[in-house]
Parts: structure tokens; sequence; C-alpha cells
């Protein structure tokens, strides 16, 4: 009997999917358990087995669609099998498997009864090979349209090459090329249309511009912004999909439901600062790993949340639920877009085996390659910015979590030690609370145990 496939839901906050890439194409054969695709979902990118052996009959999704979840994407089964039934509604054997890297979709996630409606969201003119290589390259994506080989004029990864290898011409050669390379017609056409037929000029070698190319780049290209200057002109346009649409969604959502209430604190560095090279050296020596002082900080909070425990908790469904397990997310910058890791049980683990359980988890978001599990069950967060200047900021809480914890950086000032001026190590830390789980008071009584913690360090490792 065949089997459907429906997009699947990899991971609870997921309401739709994006198809990066098909392994397999219409009539090709299939092995159970083998990658059939790669889905972004609203976490990570992951690969989605098939879920059975057979023919892949039909693809019902394209790459760079957004495909809501359970909606039916694909149909296995055998050459010869009859599947009319199943794209107008009839029973059918209904399986979705990702692959072991992504979590285990319970019962309350299985698919729903198939739709065939496909999701219909305007397509890329870019493949995504084709724009990871032309933004490494520092090429905007509208200096590419109108010059795609592939299907509807979609730009692939060869006509970026095509167009880098062109414009590394000397500018008078390329100049003469591009001239030889437009047909008459085109030619008239773009001066009609005011269209500028360099960039055009930069496909595939052999290749020459035609009409029809001029009208495919009259028809991307952004209208000339208003004479009176009203609205500045659009270099390019970013649909708001995947994990940028599923951050957006979460600061909004965040912002409009929890009241936020941020607390800044200054906190003295020096000793942490003083006794950090010795601790360093120690922990190379017994774990192979470079200890940070943001580990400290997560080690300073998983602490003093055991003495707070209204910041480690979260409000779901009008109630607060605190939490007993001290699961400490930290913010990466991956390629993607903001990730938040999870250091599970950081209050329990040895300093050495925190850093590098982290320095693991960073190194697979950074490198896409990062779990379901990595990314979920965190009851705190920490993002710090120190890195990149930033002394002061207002982190916004990641939903439904009550705190979040925002870290500037290390800087040298003059402060009053003892009625004496002195140069220390200051820090500001930044707390941003959800008012409806805890009040200003716990939240500042959280941050001065933190403060404690970080001034005299010893009390990190009682």
């Amino acid at each position: 009997m065949a089997e459907v496939v429906n997009m699947p839901r990899l991971g609870q906050s997921m309401e739709e999917g994006t198809i990066l890439q098909w392994f397999k194409k219409e009539g090709d054969s299939v092995t159970q358990g083998e990658p059939l695709l790669e889905v972004m979902s609203d976490k990570a990118n992951f690969e989605v087995e098939a879920p059975a052996n057979g023919t892949l009959r039909r693809i019902l999704a394209q790459v760079d669609d957004n495909v809501p979840v359970n909606q039916l994407i694909a149909i296995i089964g055998q050459p010869d099998e009859p599947i009319d039934a199943l794209l107008t509604g009839g029973a059918v054997s209904s399986s979705i498997s990702p692959s072991s890297s992504s979590s285990v979709i319970s019962p309350t996630e299985l698919p729903s009864p198939i739709s065939v409606s496909t999701a219909g969201q305007e397509r890329n003119p870019i493949s995504p090979r084709a724009r990871r290589i032309a933004e490494s390259r520092g090429i905007a994506v509208t200096a590419l349209q109108g010059i795609g080989t592939g299907p509807g004029g979609r730009v692939l990864e060869r006509d970026v090459v095509a167009f880098l290898d062109r414009s590394s011409e000397p500018a008078q050669d390329s100049a003469e090329s591009a001239r030889r390379r437009v047909t008459p017609l085109a030619a008239k056409l773009a001066d009609d249309l005011g269209i500028d037929v360099g960039d055009l000029a930069l496909g595939l070698p052999g290749s020459r511009v035609t009409a029809d190319l001029i009208k495919r780049r009259a028809e991307s290209t952004p209208p000339t912004p208003p004479s009176d200057g009203s609205e500045p002109q659009i270099a390019e346009r970013i649909p708001l999909r995947g994990l940028r649409k599923l951050i957006a969604d979460n600061v909004t959502h965040s912002r409009q439901t929890a009241p936020h209430v941020t607390l800044v604190m200054e906190v003295d560095m020096t000793a942490v600062v003083s006794m950090f090279p010795a601790l360093q050296a120690e922990i190379q020596k017994t774990h192979g790993t470079k200890v940070t002082y943001t580990d400290l900080l997560i080690r300073a909070a998983a602490v003093a949340l055991g003495d707070h425990p209204l910041c480690n908790a979260a409000l779901i469904d009008n109630e607060i639920r605190v939490y007993s397990e001290k699961n400490i997310g930290v913010a990466v910058a991956a390629e993607s877009g903001l990730l938040v890791p999870v250091i599970r049980n950081a209050d329990s683990k040895a300093l050495g085996d925190m850093s590098k359980e982290l320095k693991e988890l960073v190194n697979r978001c950074r490198e896409g390659k990062q779990s379901q599990t990595d990314l979920t069950g965190g009851t705190f967060t920490i993002t710090n910015l120190g890195a990149f200047g930033v002394d002061t900021f207002d982190p916004i809480i990641v939903p439904p979590q009550a705190c979040i914890l925002g870290v500037g950086r290390i800087a040298e000032k003059v402060v009053a030690v003892n009625g004496q001026p002195a140069v220390r190590r200051m820090i500001n830390l930044c707390l941003s609370f959800d008012h409806r789980v805890l009040d200003g008071v716990p939240a500042a009584q959280f941050l001065q145990r933190v403060q404690t913690l970080l001034e005299t360090p010893v009390l990190l490792f009682v």
C-alpha cells in the first residue's frame, strides 16, 4: 500500500517547514530510512527519512516552499500502483520519519488527514546554494536577477560562478564582451526599458542576452523610488521565513505578552580576572578545554537559581511552573540566525565538563548540525554581548521563560574602594524578567546573589 509523506513536526513550536532540497526525484527508488529531503524547521535544518521502500511517485511541494505541519508533500508506492485516490483524500497509510538527530514525534503530533493543497508561497528566484555563494562573495541578490538559467529564470550555483568569473575580466574586455553578447532586439528593448545590460551579460560563457532576459529583469527590478525621496531604493528583498520568521514571531510575542522589566547591576570582576589564568591552566590540564568567562557566568547563574527559584520558572496556560532543573540556554549567533543551545542541569556539572559541553553545542550550531534536543528544555537564558564592546542592553525574554540575563563587557573603571579611588574590572549584568511571574525584589535578590558569587569566586566551587 502506498505511503504518504507529510511535513513532520520537528518540535512543539514548529508550525511550518521550508523544503531546502530533495535528495530524490520522481521515479527514483527509495529505501526505508534513507534521507529523502532536507527541511528547515523553526529551529534548525533536519533530514527527513523515507518511511517505506518503493518508488517516489509524486513530489507535491518544491524547494523553498513553506509547508504547514502535517501537509502532504510526497507519495511513495509501487511503480504500477494507482495513487489518484490519495490525491483526492482517500484512505492511506501515513508516515513521517525524521532522521535520528531530531526529536521523536509523540502520538499527539502524528499527521492529521491529508490535504492536497500545496504551500503556494512565492518561490525564491535564487537557489539556497547560489544565495550562500553570492552572500559569501558580497554579491547582492538583486545583481543576479535576470541571469538565471534554471526553471523560470531561477539563479543557480553555476550562474553565480559564471557571474564571478566574468566580473573578474578587465573592464575594457568585459564591456566589449558584453556588447557582443546582447542580441539587437534585446539591446533595443533594454534601451526602451532603461535596463543596464552589463550585469545580464555576465552570465554563462557563450550565452547571449535575449529579449526574454531583458523582460525578466524588468519584471524583477524594484520600482524606482518616488522623486520626492519618500522611500529609499531597495537593494534586496528577503522573505521573512524559516528561522528568521521564528525569531521575529518569538520576540514579538514576548514583548507583546510579557511585561518586561530590566534591572542593571554593576559587578566587580577583578577577583575573577585575577584568578582566571590559573583556572584556565588547571581546566586545560584536567579536561582538555579552554574555560571562558561565559562558563563562569553560567555557573554563577545556575547556583543563584537554586536560591531564587522564581527566576527559574515559566508562565504556561495561566500556571507558573517552577523548575527543579537548572537548564541554561546560551544565545549563539549562527549563520542561519540566533540559536539558543541548552546546558542541562548546569548546577550539578563540573566547570570543565560544562565548558567542554558548551563548546560542542556552539560548534554544532555554527556548523548547522544542531539537533532538536540541543535547542529545547531551557529554563533560563544568558546572552553575552561583551565581546562586541556592549556595556548595557535590554534583552528580550525567551518565551515562556521568566528571565534572561544580559552580559556586557568587562571594562576597567575608576571606582571607590574603601573610600579611595581604584581601577577595577567592572561588568554590567542586565536581568530582564516577566513581571507576571515575579516582582522586582526577588529579581534584584537573584542579581545580588550572582554579584556575590562573581566578586567572591571561590564560592562558585564550594
